[in-house]
């Protein structure tokens, strides 16, 4: 969260303002990215099995002009770690793993480092071990051809980070590992493994493990913007993901996956709950348990070289929102949050839409001050005359506007600062960005 706000404001801003849910509205909201040259892609909003939006914008491929549809295949990257998930739930299922038992009951050549590091461990990024996509060489790796072995290879003699279960921290390693396991276990390859127990059960034809040498018909290309314009991304053999993001898929099977794993059609009640169960940082098994404006969410978002993903579902409504993109950008995400948003019944409003107003200069004062929230990130509010600014740390400040007393918001940009104001003293803030986050006035 906290690199996209420092820069850049590109995020989420759920204001209930602005519009009923309806078809026609969805589309605006998604249009307004496509025109403002943030997002290419497809998208699909759903309510049951009631298909409210299911529509491509921009295009698969900007060299031969051709459009996305709902028929267009995108790499997911990182929604890949809910199918590693559920996998590893089946194959507990069949007897074959306890996903409370240590990774070396599995592995018995495993590393000393690794001796108190759980499946369960793996799944919830609890586990320590260092993510080799940060590694220094992972650019240089990333174009070439491996396989699953050589991936554990690159970071099993690698000291951990941390004690097993002392913390969260988002690690490729940990679902990379966990498809290294299910090949182990399964005597299967994880490619077949999941073709067999999940797309081909649940009739997601057109989903399946991308590789750069097989034909695929209705491929996007992914595409990176610079400042010069849009360029072809750059490519990352997808053998170098594995487990945790290999994958690739359309929007109508992306639905039928929600709606076959919530209508416990690929686990059992049991394991789904342990798969919805969350641990630390609101991570459950592959998915992000968050409350947002009141409602429980199941979410995942996915981001690799010309491509991101969003995937959520809202249990208590069934409402599924898929946004596939083929431009690297945050916009999916804040997509996502607004098409959940209206879906459920609930408004929100364009940055376009924003409409400042005017706020006497002894209002402003009292918000000037240092602010902190509560993952830690601070940030330094100034006035200069009738204008504040906001700040954070090793960042340019940048202009924020009231459209009310309390309220501000970044012109062009999807968040909000709220501030909490008690008998005239400024209390603390929350941040409105795909989702609220508290701070507190230092």
């Amino acid at each position: 969260m906290k690199q996209s706000i420092l820069g850049i404001f590109l995020t989420l801003s759920l204001a209930n303002v602005g519009h009923s849910y309806d078809a026609a509205r969805m589309d605006q909201v998604v249009q307004y990215y496509v025109t403002t040259n943030k997002f290419m892609g497809s998208v699909l909003v759903a309510k049951g099995d009631e298909i409210l939006l299911n529509k491509g914008y921009g295009a698969a491929n900007l060299e031969w002009n051709v459009p996305n549809d709902p028929s267009t295949k995108f790499r997911i990257a990182s929604l890949t770690k809910q199918f590693t998930a559920a996998a590893i739930l089946l194959l507990e299922e069949e007897g074959k793993l306890k996903v409370g038992d240590p990774v070396s009951t599995y592995m018995t050549d495993s590393p000393p480092a690794w001796k108190k590091v759980t499946i369960f461990n793996l799944l919830t990024h609890t586990s320590g071990i260092p993510n080799f996509s940060d590694f220094t060489d992972s650019e240089q790796m990333d174009p070439l051809i491996t396989t699953p072995q050589k991936l554990v290879d690159r970071f099993r003699d690698k000291p951990l980070d941390f004690e097993p279960g002392a913390k969260w921290e988002y690690s490729n390693s940990n679902y990379v590992l966990l498809g290294y396991l299910i090949q182990r276990l399964s005597g299967e390859t994880y490619p077949d493994y999941l073709n067999d127990k999940i797309f081909k059960p649940l009739g997601m034809a057109d989903s399946g493990y991308d590789s750069s040498a097989d034909l695929l018909t209705h491929r996007a290309a992914g595409y990176q913007p610079t400042w010069k314009g849009l360029k072809n991304a750059k490519w990352i053999e997808m053998s170098n993901r594995h487990s945790a993001g290999a994958l690739y898929s359309t929007t109508g099977d992306l639905w039928k996956w929600q709606k076959g794993l919530f209508g416990r059609k690929v686990l059992a009640e049991a394991s789904l709950k342990q798969m919805t169960t969350p641990f630390l940082n609101d991570y459950a098994f592959g998915l992000f348990i968050k409350t947002v404006e009141g409602r429980k969410l199941y979410s995942h978002s996915g981001g690799i070289s010309g491509f991101n993903s969003y995937l959520g579902f809202y249990p208590d409504t069934q409402v599924t929102v898929v946004v596939l993109g083929n431009l690297n950008g945050a916009s999916p995400d804040t997509i996502g949050g607004f098409l959940g948003t209206l879906a459920c019944g609930g408004t929100v409003q364009l940055p376009s839409e924003r409409t400042e107003v005017a706020v006497p200069s002894d209002v402003l004062q009292r918000y000037v001050g240092k602010y902190r929230l509560s993952d830690g990130w601070g940030f330094t509010v100034t006035r200069d005359g009738d204008q504040l600014f906001l700040q954070g740390a090793g960042q340019q400040r940048g202009p924020i506007y009231p459209e009310s007393e309390s309220k501000f918001f970044r012109k062009g940009a999807d968040v909000e600062f709220e501030f909490i104001v008690d008998a005239q003293t400024v209390k603390g803030v929350i941040l409105h960005q795909d989702g609220d986050f508290s701070g507190v006035r230092e």
